[in-house]
């Protein structure tokens, strides 16, 4: 009996010393977020829309830009150290320097919206890819940071090979593939007005709830020839079962009218409810982690099932890895660089 309770002690011990290494572990990231924020207080990703702006945009087209600014990427300081060293850039982001990169707003629906543009500094005209970052709730400088960050590390060297890459940091008011999925639809208006892009040849480029939007975005337009999607939930009905976190702190805050029809918001947001609506001129290349903690790896599984009782041009590629691929970047940049330039540029 003493054994026991000295054990019962010990364990008690230990989840306290556990528990207080992850709050400040917790609290430690949080501060530093807080900082990285407050760096961006004097770059244009610290600009704001403000009511003047909204007033100006009453007149404006959808998608149609209000403002667009050049981004000193040795400026944004949390990014900066990330990709240089002594203030020149590392060897493996040197190519950065041939992209310029831009934060724009522009109208959706009665709204400012920001975004974010990547495009190769020489002449020419590129085609264009709309890349839909993962994620949730982002705000302000934190949306434009985190887009900035999500399009360098996993779309930018498809600028270097020749593309126009655009992505949207979503509308404030998140409603998590609601309303907010018009902000990308939108894009494809904005895009005509970019002066190095080919408007005819428009792709899409979606990670995790990024994949969700483009799904989404394939159901509602039949001018995207072909698209990507990494480890992108497919029915959230599942999702939620094996993440019940998910419900709490991203269904039931963010879509509207959540608890009264959850089933029907759950499956308006699920491609495997309504497979047969995707445009069939499209093509579809689906990237799946085996070992994806975030979404299960056979919600692809049974994505590629249902494309191909319809005979979808699609194809289904599963890498050893996690929701973020991570040691597999080469391997997915090349894969990803390779789809496009055969099913995206012109022959």
């Amino acid at each position: 009996m003493k054994i026991f309770k000295r054990a019962t002690k010990l364990i008690g011990i230990l989840i306290v010393i556990i528990g207080l290494f992850l709050g400040i572990k917790f609290t430690i990231k949080q501060y530093t977020y807080s900082k990285d924020l407050e760096s961006l207080n004097n770059t244009v990703l610290g600009i704001e829309i403000k009511l003047s702006d909204l007033e100006e945009a009453k007149t404006l087209q959808q998608g149609q830009v209000q403002s667009k600014r050049l981004i000193d990427l040795s400026k944004i300081d949390p990014l900066w150290k990330k990709f240089a060293k002594d203030g020149v850039l590392k060897d493996n982001f040197k190519y950065l320097d041939d992209i310029d990169f831009f934060v724009i707003t522009y109208k959706s629906d009665s709204l400012l919206v920001n975004g974010i543009i990547a495009e190769p500094k020489k002449e020419g005209e590129f085609p264009v890819i709309i890349f839909n970052r993962g994620g949730n709730k982002e705000i302000g400088k934190g949306a434009k940071l985190k887009t900035l960050y999500s399009l360098i590390y996993s779309a930018s060297k498809l600028v270097k090979e020749g593309y126009v890459v655009i992505a949207s940091c979503y509308r404030e008011d998140d409603e998590f593939g609601g309303n907010d999925i018009n902000d990308v639809l939108n894009l494809t208006k904005t895009i005509k007005e970019l002066q190095k892009v080919d408007s005819e040849h428009i792709g899409m480029f979606g990670w995790s709830r990024g994949g969700m939007m483009t799904y989404l975005a394939l159901k509602k337009l039949d001018i995207i020839k072909t698209a990507v999607i990494g480890n992108g939930p497919t029915d959230l009905v599942q999702l939620i079962i094996e993440r019940p976190e998910m419900e709490t702190e991203v269904c039931a805050k963010l879509i509207p009218n959540y608890k009264k029809n959850k089933k029907q918001e759950l499956e308006k947001r699920s491609v495997l409810y309504w497979v047969d609506e995707l445009d069939k001129n499209a093509s579809l290349l689906i990237l799946c982690g085996t070992e994806d903690k975030k979404v299960n790896p056979n919600q692809a599984e049974k994505i590629a099932k249902k494309l191909a009782e319809i005979n979808y041009d699609f194809r289904l590629k599963k890498f050893k890895t996690d929701h973020k691929f991570s040691k597999k970047t080469e391997e997915l940049n090349e894969l990803i660089i390779n789809w496009f330039n055969t099913k995206l540029k012109k022959n």
